[in-house]
């Protein structure tokens, strides 16, 4: 497969495993560079902000690396994916400290899932997409009750950004989309064809 000519940018924020992103881009027969230089994510046609572990930490790390303000001033189309996704948000609740201030690219808080006998936590497996605005660029081809693969104790409730929800305990955003800015709660890398079809729509626009 020839690689296409879109300069991709994964965002290596020092907590998370790249691998399965890189692999799942290059399937799609896109380059991918995964990079913490603020001039090569400024330069990417797109850029990727995976992220596993916590949201303390992880901001910490974009901290670090004076990655808040260049992931906060980018115009190209931004994914975020897990904790990727959660750290657009303006607030993180994880933890027993005090609220982790996270990027406020989009309005909402991250707070814990509830759990029960019937929705242990983490919430973990495969589970379904509703999907809310079926127009939206990000859903080409996804059907209202696709299947999708997630991992995560902590979760945004619906509101305006909201592409998709899910139900879990409780009713979540699943996949966001405000002006550049889109978020995958789950793992579209994991989540076989209807994964690939997301990071696809994504990378195609």
């Amino acid at each position: 497969m020839i690689a296409r000519s879109e300069r991709i940018a994964i965002v290596d924020s020092g907590v998370a495993n790249l691998a399965s992103v890189v692999a799942a881009v290059a399937r799609l027969g896109f380059a991918a560079e995964v990079t913490s230089d603020p001039q090569c994510i400024h330069a990417a046609s797109h850029v990727i902000l995976p992220g596993v572990g916590a949201a303390a930490p992880a901001m910490q790390q974009l901290r670090k690396k004076n990655l808040v303000q260049t992931i906060s001033g980018l115009c190209q189309p931004v994914l975020g994916i897990c904790l990727g996704m959660q750290l657009l948000f303006e607030r993180s609740h994880e933890g027993n400290g005090e609220p982790v201030e996270c990027l406020g690219l989009l309005p909402g808080e991250v707070t814990r899932l509830r759990a029960s006998p019937e929705t242990p936590v983490p919430h973990m497996g495969w589970n379904q997409l509703s999907v809310d605005r079926p127009e939206h660029a990000l859903l080409r081809g996804i059907d209202d009750g696709s299947f999708v693969y997630f991992v995560h104790s902590y979760a945004v409730r619906a509101g305006d950004a909201a592409v998709t929800t899910t139900e879990y305990g409780q009713t979540f955003a699943s996949t966001v989309g405000r002006g550049n800015f889109f978020g995958c709660q789950y793992h579209p890398e994991r989540s076989g064809a209807v994964g690939a079809q997301i990071l696809k729509n994504f990378l195609d626009g």
